[in-house]
């Protein structure tokens, strides 16, 4: 037997139901606060990943997916190409390509698969999906305001709480621009040296090619020693330090509780001054439910002008983990209003053409089959979820008058046909 590759899975009824509020909250959420969706391919050039996401990151250095794609003839030099494991990278390159500036600011979303070559884990896929939002343009635009960066938390503060995730808390702070970092670089190398031969060999191999990215590591073993390393926060420049504290002021005003985190740097190269987020304690030790940040330079690292931007990538799996703690996937499952049961194989046609027409009424409808005794159709009724089971025979159809019973009552009433939509939603 085939089964799906490891690290996948099949998402089944009634967990989609499930994932499609999860979808159709996020869009209403978003649509408050004017943000437009943007689809990008699943696969972009390996080259776009490697200048945007950083060589040195565990992403692109262990966990793409890349191969090289022939040209048309075998002699044809080939492209390398990747399946995207992010979406902010692309949402950019998107950005330049079509010169998205001349639009001011852009506040994009998209929703979808990513792919990354990791050890699975609790609510970690090697497809997994994401739902992402950006904030980008030229200065200009007001793009590089701590004010974005406060509206962006805001609106997934809010997002949380319309879905009804309960217990989130919000991490933040602030990596600085790259003049921090140049800085701060020098004085972590030096710290390391005394203590990174006892940590683990990605954290002894990031000392060397990016310290900061020891920060990100997760073995517990290591956690002592990194608590003893100085931290960006006590480098930042004057203008970085008004921007994080500007942030924090707009959160205070709108009352949305944050905690201060300054060992969070986020996986990424890209990142600059305010990083984030959000955690819960129903996803075990790897807790981070959506995180992101702002990435001032990244638009000029890929090519284009300078667009200063913040964004945040949820991941969906993981949120709908969260949300299967509050919410069963059968109470948000749409259920039929009716099941139309046809009597004897002859009458087919009649019960397909009353579905049809009550179909056209906006009615969500399950059809059955002639061939059903009356006993089975009661049944795939019941089983269904449908709320009403209507009967079709030779009489109801000479009559144009059809048996519409209540499924959770037992009541049982003879309605014209040019009444039944009416009756139904009564």
């Amino acid at each position: 037997m085939i089964k799906a590759p490891r690290g996948t899975r099949d998402l089944l009824p009634p967990d989609t139901a499930l994932w499609n509020h999860v979808e159709s909250v996020v869009r209403d959420v978003f649509r408050a606060y004017n943000f437009q969706e943007i689809r990008t391919p699943i696969f972009e050039a390996t080259e776009l990943f490697k200048r945007g996401v950083g060589e040195e990151t565990d992403i692109v250095s262990k966990e793409m997916f890349t191969w090289e794609d022939r040209g048309r003839a075998d002699s044809d030099k080939g492209q390398s190409l990747t399946l995207r494991p992010e979406a902010t990278a692309g949402i950019v390159r998107a950005y330049i390509e079509h010169k998205l500036w001349d639009r001011g600011l852009n506040k994009l979303y998209c929703m979808g698969p990513m792919f990354r070559r990791e050890r699975p884990q609790k609510g970690r896929y090697r497809q997994f999906y994401q739902i992402d939002a950006e904030v980008i343009g030229p200065a200009s635009s007001g793009s590089d305001s701590p004010a974005r960066d406060a509206e962006v938390l805001e609106m997934l503060a809010t997002l949380l709480d319309r879905l009804g995730i309960k217990g989130w808390n919000l991490e933040l702070n602030s990596v600085g621009c790259p003049n921090d970092r140049a800085a701060f670089d020098g004085v972590l190398r030096k710290a390391l040296e005394a203590v990174a031969a006892k940590m683990c060999t990605d954290c002894q191999r990031r000392a060397v090619t990016n310290p900061l990215r020891v920060f990100d590591c997760k073995v517990p073993a290591d956690q002592p020693l990194i608590e003893t390393l100085p931290r960006i926060s006590q480098y930042l420049d004057e203008p970085c330090r008004k921007h994080f504290a500007a942030v924090q002021e707009i959160l205070n005003k709108l009352g949305i509780p944050f905690q201060i985190n300054d060992r969070l740097v986020r996986g990424f190269d890209y990142y600059t001054r305010t990083a984030f987020e959000f955690t819960h304690g129903a996803l075990g030790a790897q807790n981070a439910l959506l995180g992101g940040g702002r990435y001032d330079g990244l638009s000029e690292a890929l090519g284009g002008p300078a667009a200063p931007g913040i964004g945040f990538a949820i991941g969906e799996d993981r949120l709908v983990m969260s949300l299967q703690e509050s919410i069963s996937a059968e109470s948000v499952q749409a259920k039929p209003d009716v099941y139309v049961a046809p009597l004897g194989e002859g009458m087919n046609a009649e019960g397909a053409r009353l579905a049809r027409e009550l179909r056209l009424q906006n009615l969500v409808l399950d059809l059955g089959d002639g061939a059903f005794r009356l006993k089975k159709s009661f049944e795939a009724a019941t089983k269904a979820g449908a709320k009403y089971i209507l009967i079709v025979g030779e009489n109801e159809v000479k009559a144009d008058l059809f048996s519409l019973k209540n499924l959770a009552t037992g009541e049982q009433v003879s309605v014209p046909r040019a009444e039944l939509a009416q009756r139904i939603r009564e």
